[in-house]
């Protein structure tokens, strides 16, 4: 269990820095949505060549692997809970990095879903 522990907060930790940096380069291409078909293949081009996006792409693919290879020895019913701890690095990292407000209403949804995974986790035999 130490080791799906240690593999899901490295995996945790790159998707959710990969998806704060793909929040920031789509917010510097502008909304897609008041784009024209023409706008938003231009800035599918830009989204090739922009840093934030590149990287943020690089660390989901790193979540992605280091996903793959949990799922090679553990139960899907104790590794997929496990991602939920997402939201907590997601919520700080929001704060800080984005300038988002975190309602304590939306904190008390994020504790919950630790004490869900706290749960799960203990409930595996570990």
């Amino acid at each position: 269990m130490f080791k799906t522990v240690i593999m899901m907060l490295l995996a945790v930790t790159a998707g959710t820095v990969g998806d704060i940096f793909l929040t920031k380069g789509m917010r510097e291409l502008g909304d897609l949505s008041a784009m024209s078909l023409r706008g938003m293949l231009n800035a599918a081009f830009q989204a090739l060549s922009n840093p934030k996006l590149v990287f943020g792409t690089a660390m989901l693919a790193i979540f992605f692997f280091l996903w793959l290879a949990v799922l090679s020895w553990e139960d899907l019913t104790v590794a997929l809970p496990m991602q939920a701890l997402n939201y907590v690095l997601v919520a700080f990292l929001s704060q800080y990095f984005l300038g988002e407000i975190v309602t304590p209403m939306r904190w008390a949804g994020t504790l919950l879903v630790c004490v869900g995974v706290i749960l799960i986790t203990k409930s595996s035999g570990a």
